[in-house]
């Protein structure tokens, strides 16, 4: 009988390159070895592939892999970079084609194709370049209630974002993320409410898009929102199922299904919104390579919620990979 040869592509040229690495390392050791023959493959931060730790590249262990799990988070597996390649070589993989990838990390065409799908967004403003900063922080210092939000318009795990107040300081931000190497900066309005994430599965327990127990999620204290710092300090509190009503658990679980299905997504995704008293409001969604899987993720908490371990888990994303 054929085991199917399983490449875990994880690494890559982003700040997101550690954390990639543990959840990568998350799925090497779910995948049961009596069905799988998993292949290790670590992209470093120059965006060289590695095979048992010698520089390889895609040509050479591509032909040979039934299927990939893209966990490269961040910039190269989020864009649909890593997807390109993959598809070059016919190779079925995880998670959404590469114009589907490139779509959904991009914020302002996510919250444009929320607005259209009828989810609430909050306001925002964008600067395709450094030039724009000055006229987007006026902007945003007359339309919008202080502090305001400033993020990285193509980056996960809140990095880069910031929580900002007065003319100045926005400005200095945006300057700051354009020198970083941003493709835009988004200034939003910030809306005050609880924290939330809710991850989606295809095909699990024999629906078509299975939405998971939204996870509520309380900053550390002295962090007024889910920072990278408060992301992985592991003391933000991350309660599943959220202490939310049944609507608005189940408001959670509709946006999550209606972003992943909006944005083009395949296999799996997580959406990340604002409980507030106006409602619910989508701020982004993470694709599938995007999706931490580490222990201390969201994602896992979300699946062990329902009794679903991380074998259990990994073995399916990988028939779905190979049955589309």
């Amino acid at each position: 009988m054929h085991t199917t040869v399983v490449g875990i592509l994880r690494g890559g040229p982003s700040r997101e390159h550690e954390i990639s690495l543990k959840s990568g390392a998350s799925i090497l050791k779910s995948l049961p070895d009596d069905r799988f023959q998993v292949r290790d493959i670590y992209i470093d931060r120059e965006g060289v592939w590695h095979e048992r730790g010698k520089p390889t590249d895609p040509g050479r262990v591509l032909p040979s892999m039934d299927v990939a799990l893209v966990i490269v988070h961040g910039a190269y597996g989020q864009d649909g970079e890593v997807q390109k390649i993959l598809d070059t070589y016919g190779v079925p993989y995880t998670g959404p084609d590469p114009f589907h990838a490139f779509y959904a990390s991009h914020k302002v065409m996510a919250k444009e194709q929320a607005k259209k799908a009828g989810v609430l967004v909050p306001r925002y403003l964008f600067a395709q370049n450094a030039e724009e900063a000055d006229t987007i922080t006026r902007e945003a210092v007359r339309l919008f209630a202080q502090p305001v939000v400033v993020k990285p318009v193509d980056s996960g795990s809140s990095v880069g974002v910031s929580m900002v107040s007065g003319y100045q300081t926005v400005l200095n931000t945006i300057l700051a993320i354009f020198e970083d190497g941003a493709r835009g900066v988004m200034v939003e309005e910030r809306i005050k409410g609880t924290e939330a994430t809710v991850g989606v599965v295809e095909g699990l327990r024999g629906e078509a898009l299975y939405a998971l127990p939204p996870v509520e999620i309380v900053p550390a204290e002295g962090h007024d929102f889910f920072s990278y710092e408060a992301k992985y300090s592991g003391k933000s509190e991350e309660i599943v199922p959220g202490r939310f009503s049944r609507d608005t658990t189940e408001e959670l679980m509709e946006a999550a299904r209606t972003m992943h299905k909006a944005l083009g997504q395949r296999h799996y995704s997580r959406s990340d919104f604002i409980v507030s008293k106006k409602g619910v409001y989508f701020l982004e969604l993470n694709t599938a390579a995007a999706v931490g899987m580490t222990d201390g993720s969201l994602m896992p908490k979300s699946l062990a919620a329902i009794g679903v371990k991380l074998p259990e888990f990994a073995s399916h994303l990988v028939d779905l990979a190979l049955n589309k």
